[in-house]
């Protein structure tokens, strides 16, 4: 029943959607049609409900060649393969719009584990693995809002002269994971709609903790994960 629901629930919100936001989608595809490389989507592989892989849309932000330059598939703070526009619609997650079309589809859900590339799929502990895409893979998440700071904290671990991959692979990836698996064991509409109201909030207060306040028992940041916390190593 859950799972009807929800589904019927994602194919009404995308649909109003695509119509309410139509005037902002076509002013930005104007945009990148005519700035930068040109670019206006970019579409790439990433694992869906049940691991079956699916293209996933995203308007464009940065160069054509980035995922084989820099630091390949993982983003920093002022990424020189980021555009000038690419920034904007960056930090205002206005880029990820365009996976409306993959809900409509029936790719993803509004709410649900962030869709993953392959190999960072495999970086998970089978635990994770073995749950996490039980569910379809959705535009927003518990990754999504706990890690909202994700490039930032990047940034500034690579800036006090480590690596990021690592910090990546051996503290941002466990807790993604655990908090996946929270989300498996706890998914509910109710669940689903205080992660949509939890995200629309974070939009106008990106520093909020309110998460922790109405989720409860959610896996606990370590301070290592935290700008506090990067500022104190």
């Amino acid at each position: 029943m859950y799972f009807m629901l929800k589904r019927s629930f994602d194919l009404l919100v995308s649909l109003l959607g695509i119509i309410a936001l139509s005037p902002l989608l076509i002013i930005i595809i104007l945009i990148l049609k005519f700035s930068g490389e040109g670019e206006i989507f970019y579409l790439q592989e990433r694992m869906g409900l049940n691991k079956k892989p699916f293209h996933i849309y995203k308007f464009a932000t940065m160069l054509k060649n980035s995922p084989n330059l820099g630091n390949k598939t993982l983003t920093v703070r002022n990424d020189p393969r980021i555009t000038k526009t690419g920034q904007f619609l960056r930090m205002t997650k206005i880029n990820e719009l365009p996976q409306i079309i993959n809900v409509i589809k029936g790719d993803m859900s509004l709410v649900g584990p962030r869709p993953l590339l392959s190999k960072s799929f495999e970086k998970y502990a089978p635990e994770v693995q073995s749950v996490i895409y039980k569910n379809r893979p959705g535009i927003t998440g518990l990754g999504s809002l706990v890690f909202r700071d994700e490039e930032l904290l990047v940034t500034m671990y690579k800036e006090l002269g480590n690596d990021p991959v690592e910090y990546y692979k051996t503290n941002i990836f466990p807790h993604k994971g655990a908090l996946e698996v929270w989300y498996y064991n706890n998914c509910c509409v109710l669940i689903d709609l205080k992660i949509l109201f939890l995200t629309f909030w974070s939009l106008v207060n990106p520093k909020s903790q309110l998460v922790y306040i109405i989720l409860k028992n959610l896996p606990i940041k370590p301070t290592s994960l935290t700008v506090a916390g990067l500022k104190n190593l």
